[in-house]
């Protein structure tokens, strides 16, 4: 199943990554080409702010990056490509933790995931796939790992 991505909403979910890093967008689409294709799943990535000049989509293997032009905004163009792809909608996984796009993905009978479901999934395929491709022993992870992950899933393991 397919990835509809509010990239934005995204970046701040994912240890290591920023909004204020001037070359973010990037870095998310170079860690979900490898998500993807340790996966083999596709993804399309969208993106505000579009600087002037910019192709509005660029291919990168397995990810799609759609950067909006201003005037217009991701969130609009995530919800404008769920009425596009009408019932097939039900075949694609939205990832966003804006509640107008997970609306908008109910209504069209996508499945959604939040960002940080999504980011938990993303470090779990990547790790095992580390793991199992001999590129990382057992590491720890680093003391700035294990806060960054439970500020983001909290550190009550019962929920």
């Amino acid at each position: 199943m397919p990835y509809l991505i509010d990239g934005h909403n995204l970046i701040p979910k994912i240890p290591g990554l920023s909004l204020a890093a001037p070359d973010d967008e990037m870095q998310l689409v170079e860690l979900l080409q490898e998500f993807c294709r340790r996966s083999r799943k596709q993804a399309e990535i969208y993106f505000d702010n579009a600087p002037p000049g910019q192709p509005r989509l660029r291919g990168f293997g397995s990810v799609k990056a759609r950067f909006v032009q201003a005037g217009q905004t991701a969130d609009a163009a995530l919800r404008s490509r769920l009425l596009r792809l009408g019932g097939a909608a039900r075949n694609w996984t939205v990832v966003s933790s804006d509640q107008q796009v997970l609306t908008a993905a109910h209504a069209a009978r996508a499945q959604t995931l939040t960002s940080e479901a999504f980011a938990g999934q993303v470090w779990q395929v990547l790790r095992q796939a580390d793991r199992r491709e001999g590129d990382q022993k057992d590491v720890a992870p680093t003391p700035e790992e294990v806060d960054e992950w439970l500020e983001l899933f909290g550190d009550d393991p019962q929920g």
